[in-house]
């Protein structure tokens, strides 16, 4: 007797529970993030354990700044189209939560989890307001709601707490780690599954943040960033590249241009994925 299809509930459920079970420092999870349907598949066929979005490649790639300023629904079928070109867990930068009130990133994270994805980075960063950072007890209120539209759902979300204190230069760089482990304990208090402190390169600091806490940290590396191997011993359970990778294709956009506006020839896309490979990774 054939076994029942498993259904959609189902299936996605699992994927949430593959994606929190990934986030352990032996190994570590890296995230080569992605804004579109081709690079999740490329990110998918190199290796990829899970699928992350960059909310600033989305935004680029939608003709908007980063920074809460492309529309909710556009950000969503963005998501929705690189959750549904792999079968791997995919999780969604959603920058704020695009929205002013807690229900707003309820709202988010329910269309979120409409679009296949099964975790969230959700930041702290004021992009109104006196201060560089939403006060701590507002940000948690945002994520206690995030939390309930994922249990109400039935779906294991992975809430990755984004806390910006090192990004936004905030406040004493004498007291930032304390203020930033204050901020992270509120935030796991809401219903935070994990950490995620970006612009923290120095091992000691990746070493006492980790220590801190009581979920799994995520940091973002890039060039100058120590290697994963260095950041995972440190602690750190989840290694993102961002929106580098984004930059540096837009970077070779730049070049080719430059050089064929310039000099009439063509070596900065010498190194171009083949037509083939490409157009049969989306086949």
């Amino acid at each position: 007797m054939t076994a029942p299809r498993e259904d959609q509930h189902t299936i996605q459920r699992n994927k949430a529970l593959r994606l929190r079970a990934l986030h352990t420092p032996d190994p570590a999870l890296v995230l080569a993030n992605v804004w579109d349907a081709a690079g999740a598949r490329i990110v998918a066929a190199a290796g990829a354990s899970a699928v992350a979005t960059t909310s600033a490649g989305a935004a680029w790639a939608l003709g908007a700044p980063d920074g809460d300023a492309l529309p909710r629904e556009r950000a969503l079928e963005l998501v929705a189209r690189v959750a549904a070109s792999v079968d791997l867990p995919v999780t969604a930068d959603i920058e704020s939560g695009f929205g002013a009130a807690p229900e707003d990133v309820a709202e988010t994270v329910r269309g979120v989890l409409a679009a296949g994805a099964v975790g969230v980075n959700i930041e702290d960063a004021a992009t109104e307001g006196p201060g560089p950072l939403r006060p701590a007890a507002e940000q948690a209120e945002r994520l206690r709601a995030a939390r309930e539209a994922a249990d109400a759902a039935g779906i294991p979300l992975f809430l990755n707490a984004r806390v910006d204190t090192y990004i936004r230069e905030a406040g004493d760089p004498a007291d930032r780690l304390r203020a930033t482990l204050e901020r992270a304990e509120a935030y796991v208090a809401a219903g935070a599954d994990g950490i995620f402190v970006p612009a923290v390169r120095d091992l000691p600091t990746v070493s006492a943040l980790a220590a801190g806490l009581t979920v799994p940290l995520n940091v973002l590396a890039g060039p100058g960033s120590p290697p994963v191997a260095e950041l995972a011993a440190a602690g750190a359970s989840r290694v993102s590249l961002g929106s580098s990778v984004a930059s540096a294709a837009y970077a070779v956009v730049r070049r080719a241009a430059e050089e064929a506006f310039s000099q009439g020839t063509y070596t900065s896309v010498s190194d171009a994925l083949p037509y083939a490979e490409l157009n049969a990774l989306l086949s």
